[in-house]
């Protein structure tokens, strides 16, 4: 974007985007538990829609080159959570290592689980 415009990457709103093809708008699993995640963490109070656009506009334009739609929003829901209280880096990085631990697939993990 110009920044003569007054506009910043994110702002996105009138301009000429092309055709929206309508048989491409079916929704992976993860990216529906990632709408889902923002409603519930929402109504818990963890975070408001002023703090996840904040989050989303903080994260640069190389964020929004690079990523999809919803890894952006997962990423601003994960800051959002982290600044509330409700985990902090060191205890998902240790989350994170033991779900990895589990294997790559969900089949995997049953396995290690149950073997």
């Amino acid at each position: 974007m110009s920044d003569t415009d007054g506009r910043r990457w994110h702002d996105m709103g009138g301009q000429d985007a092309g055709p929206v093809c309508a048989d491409d708008h079916d929704f992976a699993l993860w990216e529906k538990r990632v709408d889902a995640l923002m409603v519930l963490c929402g109504a818990k109070g963890f975070f408001t829609v002023d703090g996840l656009r904040r989050a989303l506009e903080d994260m640069g334009e190389d964020a929004f080159d690079k990523m999809s739609y919803y890894e952006r929003w997962i990423a601003a829901i994960n800051q959002n959570l982290i600044e509330s209280g409700a985990y902090s880096l060191a205890e998902l990085g240790t989350r994170m290592e033991e779900i990895a631990a589990r294997g790559p697939t969900y089949a995997e993990a049953q396995e290690r689980k149950h073997g």
